[in-house]
């Protein structure tokens, strides 16, 4: 018997497939990640530094309060936990749309979706916009952008200042997935994001780089673990797909280690909007700006730990995060951005003191709840953010809807308080009446694109349904 299994081909086969399981796996085993200690003084001497890469980390769908970092009690992402245990963690930061073009343009350009006007199905952004990617190549960054998600292909403009932007190709035998949402049919897996993110450093890693990767499993609720970790109901398979991207994320950061160039490595996470749970009546995202689909997290690991780590409070935005990268990097600024550098309020923090200045602007989501209707006039509803209050506004009809939240009694949004506290509706509704009257960006109004069937097919099987 044992000499007809040593005889045996397939003996050879399964030991090779087990080593191959082996070897993967061991990418996913979680291991701080090894950095030199530093202290908030360095922040303001990065910018002196010629050596400086960014890998940016876009999950797609992530909401803040999911995140153990966050105050989460479920262990759903120990990668992230770490890096911004050891790093900086803005507190509370607003994304500008629930929907990913327009929260993505608001993100790359610094601008609110208001003025750059990325709102509708067929808007791109044009080539007039000096987008990121554009200020790091001609900084001598190699400059490489992997994604799934169709909102944010090259034909919306989005690739510009990309040596390489690319959309790879499924898996034809992904690992074992599970997802409630059967009639998604999104193919592959974010493991197709980092086999090529990995080669990608392997080949350019010891070079100055700009790395994104915009992961997309969170979205479609996929995790490539064996086993349920968290359950199976349709809220569990959300968390069980955070865990799985997360070591995603965690087999990047040893690649970093491995090359030894985590040291000089800006690393950052962040999304474009969050998901709703029943929590307002819906499902999803793209249909409210409650704070469930606003909220989202913002980590940023330097290139040393910080022990502890920064907690910057207050609420940001979205359109903040490259104002402050590029000040870190000691590059130039995007054009009129509506967002700003946070380097003061980080090194605030660190000192445990408020602040010079004004304070945080207050914090704008915008949505046109028919964006996918191009036949239909829009439906914008606009949410502002200032303190612990949250203004919610829908404009279509004859008489504008108002909503207003406390956050500090009532984080859920259960209570509107419109009417108990007219003073504070008001002074909000001004702040969005002024915010809606801004004047568009230099670039102009955005392109109009039409959408080919096959680009249908592949946003349809994101979970977006046109009609």
């Amino acid at each position: 018997m044992l000499r007809r299994l040593l005889d045996s081909p397939w003996t050879y086969y399964v030991l090779a497939g087990v080593l191959l399981v082996v070897a993967v796996l061991s990418q996913f085993e979680f291991r701080p990640p090894a950095r030199p200690p530093g202290s908030v003084d360095q922040l303001a001497t990065l910018r002196e530094r010629d050596d400086l890469n960014v890998l940016f980390i876009l999950i797609d769908t992530l909401r803040a309060d999911r995140l153990h970092a966050y105050g989460y009690p479920r262990e759903t992402s120990p990668w992230m936990d770490e890096l911004a245990r050891t790093g900086i963690r803005f507190e509370r930061v607003v994304g500008q749309s629930t929907w990913t073009k327009s929260s993505m343009a608001s993100l790359w350009t610094g601008t609110h979706p208001a003025r750059n006007g990325i709102l509708r199905w067929g808007h791109a952004l044009p080539d007039t916009v000096r987008m990121p990617a554009e200020v790091l190549r001609e900084a001598g960054f190699r400059t490489t952008g992997i994604f799934r998600n169709g909102w944010v292909s090259a034909n919306f403009g989005f690739s510009q200042g990309f040596e390489t932007y690319v959309k790879p190709v499924p898996n034809v035998a992904p690992a074992p997935t599970r997802s409630p949402r059967a009639y998604e049919k999104l193919q592959g897996s974010d493991e197709d994001i980092t086999f090529p993110a990995l080669e990608f450093l392997r080949t350019y890693g010891r070079e100055r780089f700009l790395l994104y990767v915009h992961y997309m499993d969170v979205h479609q609720y996929t995790y490539g673990d064996h086993s349920a970790l968290f359950g199976t109901s349709y809220s569990d398979a959300y968390d069980n797909a955070i865990h799985w991207t997360d070591q995603n994320v965690g087999v990047l950061v040893r690649k970093l280690d491995e090359l030894g160039v985590r040291d000089r490595t800006l690393l950052v996470i962040v999304s474009d909007h969050g998901e709703e749970f029943q929590e307002h009546g819906r499902e999803g995202h793209a249909k409210s700006l409650y704070r469930e689909v606003t909220e989202v997290p913002w980590i940023l690991s330097l290139p040393f730990r910080l022990e502890p780590g920064i907690v910057v409070p207050g609420t940001v935005q979205n359109v903040d995060v490259w104002p402050t990268l590029l000040d870190l990097l000691g590059l130039p600024a995007l054009e009129e951005t509506d967002g700003r550098s946070l380097l003061p309020e980080i090194q605030a923090a660190a000192r445990g003191t408020p602040p010079e200045g004004n304070g945080l602007p207050p914090a704008f989501a915008q949505l046109d709840r028919r964006w996918g209707r191009p036949e239909l006039d829009p439906d914008p509803l606009v949410a502002v953010t200032e303190g612990s209050y949250r203004l919610i506004l829908a404009t279509a009809g004859e008489e504008p809807t108002l909503e207003l939240y406390d956050h500090a009694s009532d984080p859920l949004e259960a209570e509107n308080l419109a009417t108990e506290q007219p003073e504070v509706t008001e002074r909000l509704r001004a702040r969005v009446d002024t915010y809606l009257a801004q004047p568009a960006t230099a670039w102009g109004q955005p392109l109009e694109v039409e959408i080919s069937d096959l680009e249908r097919g592949q946003l349809r099987a994101l979970g977006y349904v046109f009609r």
